[in-house]
């Protein structure tokens, strides 16, 4: 393991400001970190690492929110959950008519995770708590820290759901009756984990939020920087694509006579490459992170095919433009098969515009990393978060940690050291401080 280092060992500048000079306990933080990831950790085949899977409302996260909401009363937060699970912990300030200042991300995991995505943000923001209390610090305005619900959206189809939810993107009907690939209700598994709260789920505008998080790419390690400045988040579009063929014994079939959704599933995700690698659409990415056919029988043609569509862009026209070539093309499929008769279904999952970050919110999260004697590179986000969501209501923006193994996340590889995440978190307190000493 590699050796730790407490935050009140970095080097702080002379003439450093009064308002940056909180310290967290790097060596806490790091403790926290691992021990939350023992939480639905398995051994990964492929890696011959550790994993985390703690996807959303299973037991394994329900386990691990009640290891945060312990940890936020030890802290002496005021805890309440809303109707969509989404925990808060409130630090009321001198003056407690003023909008807090928010902090916070998500617990819940992909199915191969590591052990920071999400959860280096609510940690984070526990251990500035923490470290306010240690130093006897009052903020003006509150603080607030969350752990929204179901950021992921790999179990319910919908990323950011409880904070979509609670800035109104959403509405809390849609959200409950989400379902699971088993079919079981958003809503149903709420209550049956025990987190169906009562706090309203609309939440009154902060006065800023920050969201701390691994970069999950690799542009801090190539540029050397242990922290970014996140500018905003690229638009995403989500959508799932059911082919609908004829099943055929593989034997016995000519190849002109076949209605093979599989063979049509295989034009999709050649299709979205294709678009990609042809620059049309500017920096699009393009996956098909998921194909399943039916009947799945080696002797059998497949009847049915399954597939998601995952489209990113950091340009909104450039997005619509691939949205609308792609769905084009989908729709001339049918003429694509051998034979005729194919059948197109899309879904939408996901749609999110590009999001711009506040600039004054991100020029003062520049401001304490050059305080603190930290270089930062200001990078937009590839991936989605819930401070995109929380962006349309509140002043918002986010402090990116450099991850390690060129940033791959999603994956137990995912790694950041115990000295970068002290230094993000000790970026995100301050930063945090700064903004809950303002007046208006």
């Amino acid at each position: 393991m590699t050796p730790h280092r407490r935050s009140d060992d970095l080097p702080v500048p002379a003439g450093t400001p009064a308002a940056t000079r909180l310290r967290i306990d790097g060596d806490r933080l790091w403790a926290s970190l691992m021990e939350l990831a023992t939480i639905g950790a398995y051994d990964d085949a492929e890696t011959g690492l550790v994993g985390v899977d703690r996807q959303s409302l299973t037991d394994a996260d329900a386990e691990g929110r009640r290891l945060v909401l312990e940890w936020m009363t030890d802290a002496g937060l005021e805890v309440t959950v809303d109707e969509m699970g989404t925990m808060y912990g409130r630090r009321e300030g001198t003056d407690p008519t003023l909008a807090p200042v928010m902090a916070g991300s998500h617990i819940d995991t992909v199915g191969t995770a590591g052990a920071f995505d999400g959860c280096l943000g609510v940690l984070g923001a526990l251990e500035m708590v923490r470290s306010l209390n240690e130093q006897g610090i009052t903020t003006r305005r509150p603080l607030l820290i969350t752990a929204w619900t179901e950021e992921e959206g790999v179990r319910f189809g919908t990323d950011m759901l409880g904070s979509a939810v609670a800035a109104g993107r959403l509405t809390l009907d849609h959200a409950y009756d989400l379902t699971d690939a088993s079919g079981l209700r958003f809503g149903d598994e709420l209550a049956r984990v025990g987190f169906r709260g009562d706090r309203p789920v609309r939440l009154d505008p902060p006065h800023a939020y920050v969201e701390c998080h691994i970069e999950q790419g690799p542009v801090l390690l190539h540029e050397g920087c242990a922290v970014g400045v996140v500018t905003g988040v690229q638009a995403i579009s989500w959508q799932k694509v059911t082919l609908r063929g004829r099943a055929a014994h593989a034997g016995t079939t000519p190849t002109e006579l076949r209605l093979d959704a599989g063979l049509a599933a295989a034009q999709v995700v050649v299709k979205v490459r294709e678009m990609v690698d042809s620059g049309r659409y500017g920096r699009l990415r393009a996956t098909v992170g998921h194909i399943a056919t039916s009947p799945g029988m080696p002797s059998v043609v497949p009847d049915r095919a399954e597939l998601t569509v995952d489209l990113r862009n950091p340009d909104d026209e450039q997005m619509a433009e691939a949205e609308r070539d792609l769905a084009a093309f989908l729709a001339g499929l049918p003429g694509l098969q051998p034979a005729a008769g194919l059948r197109v279904e899309t879904e939408r999952m996901a749609k999110t515009h590009r999001v711009v970050f506040d600039e004054r919110v991100q020029d003062t999260i520049a401001d304490v990393a050059a305080d603190l004697g930290l270089q930062d590179v200001r990078l937009m986000s590839g991936a989605g978060h819930d401070a995109q969501e929380i962006a349309a209501i509140a002043p918002t923006a986010m402090v990116f940690v450099r991850g390690q193994h060129d940033g791959i996340s999603h994956s137990p590889r995912e790694y950041s050291t115990p000295e970068d995440c002290a230094a993000g978190v000790t970026v995100l307190a301050n930063t945090v401080l700064r903004l809950a000493e303002e007046a208006a």
